[in-house]
């Protein structure tokens, strides 16, 4: 029974130290409660002046950690931006070929339309 009787002691003593800790974690967790973070945080993740959560959103959490990876880096960052400059060049270049192709596409379609109506008036 000496087996059994040290096995509920350090139950006890497991029990007792459980109970310290959680004390110790609700006292800790009272300090943060009352932090002037905690209240920064609360009003960025609060329903203020019917805007929604500010916070809450995909495309801001995106942005912060794209922000936070690319800080310490500025070569890459430049390299970024360089890249989507190029990008945006690109895009908008092409844009205006399209269009540019659009609207021959459409002077031809009418002019091929307005040649069989001039022959047929024509005998």
């Amino acid at each position: 029974m000496s087996r059994l009787s040290d096995l509920q002691a350090r139950r006890r003593r497991l029990l007792a130290r459980c109970e310290l800790q959680r004390a110790e974690l609700s006292e800790r967790l009272g300090e943060f409660k009352d932090s002037p973070l905690t209240r920064v945080a609360g009003e960025m993740f609060g329903v203020g002046d019917g805007k929604g959560l500010p916070l809450a959103r995909p495309l801001t959490w995106a942005a912060a950690l794209a922000g936070l990876v690319l800080l310490r880096r500025p070569r890459q960052v430049l390299t970024l931006l360089m890249w989507a400059r190029a990008a945006a060049s690109l895009g908008s270049r092409a844009t205006l070929i399209l269009r540019l192709l659009g609207q021959l596409r459409g002077a031809r379609g009418d002019a091929a339309r307005a040649r069989p109506a001039r022959r047929a008036a024509a005998p």
